[in-house]
């Protein structure tokens, strides 16, 4: 199971909650990597911490603006020196995703690029609200392909897309959110899958957050490893 990535998403902006999260869901069974989002980088002690963070860690911050703008963001994060995995919004352009795929190389040659697809909350109506015409397959592989152009390292999106991604671009680092233990609640996730399933489709990484987070976390991982263990 060693060779299976679980980030784990530390999404509180109390920094004892981020150390209680961080502890306890150490384990040597499993490849467990903490997962930080805005609500942490934003607060208060967010951004001291992971500056001085010593585990490799993967930061969520989605960024997505024009290339000169999402470049000087870049340069703002270059002294985060654990940081390994970084994402930016595929809706930003193919121009934004080779600018910032270049600037993380030059930044840390370990650093991977990761550009969000469709969100896991967004179902084939959501994306005809906003104005799109493709279904969410036909756009996650569509924007799979501008990540591939860029040179990114990968891609995050459902891991129900995952199968067909996998498919035609096999060298792809493919992250899933929308994960949950069987039987527990899907929350605000309209594409969701267990552990097994999406590792079944050929998935690089899955990101665990309330199935692990919530309620006794050393116990939810200990679910976690009997299912990975099925």
């Amino acid at each position: 199971m060693m060779n299976k990535n679980i980030f784990i998403a530390c999404d509180a902006s109390n920094l004892k909650e981020i150390k209680k999260i961080i502890n306890n869901t150490k384990t040597n069974k499993l490849q467990i990597i903490p997962k930080f989002g805005l609500q942490f980088f934003y607060s208060k002690n967010g951004r001291a911490f992971l500056q001085n963070f010593k585990r490799d860690y993967f930061l969520d911050l989605k960024i997505n603006d024009i290339p000169q703008t999402a470049l000087s963001a870049m340069d703002s994060l270059k002294d985060l020196k654990k940081c390994k995995y970084i994402t930016v919004h595929t809706n930003g352009g193919l121009e934004m995703l080779k600018a910032i795929t270049k600037k993380a190389k030059a930044i840390n040659k370990n650093l991977k690029v990761l550009g969000v697809t469709i969100l896991t909350s967004l179902n084939n109506k959501s994306l005809k609200e906003i104005g799109h015409t493709k279904t969410v397959e036909q756009l996650v592989l569509k924007q799979a392909g501008l990540i591939k152009k860029s040179g990114a390292a990968g891609i995050v999106c459902s891991a129900r897309e995952a199968k067909i991604v996998r498919k035609k671009y096999k060298d792809l680092f493919i992250v899933t959110p929308g994960i949950r233990l069987p039987g527990d609640d899907v929350n605000d996730q309209s594409r969701v899958m267990t552990p097994n399933d999406a590792f079944k489709n050929n998935v690089s990484g899955i990101v665990m957050g309330r199935s692990l987070v919530k309620g006794n976390i050393k116990n939810n991982i200990k679910r976690l490893i009997s299912h990975l263990d099925q």
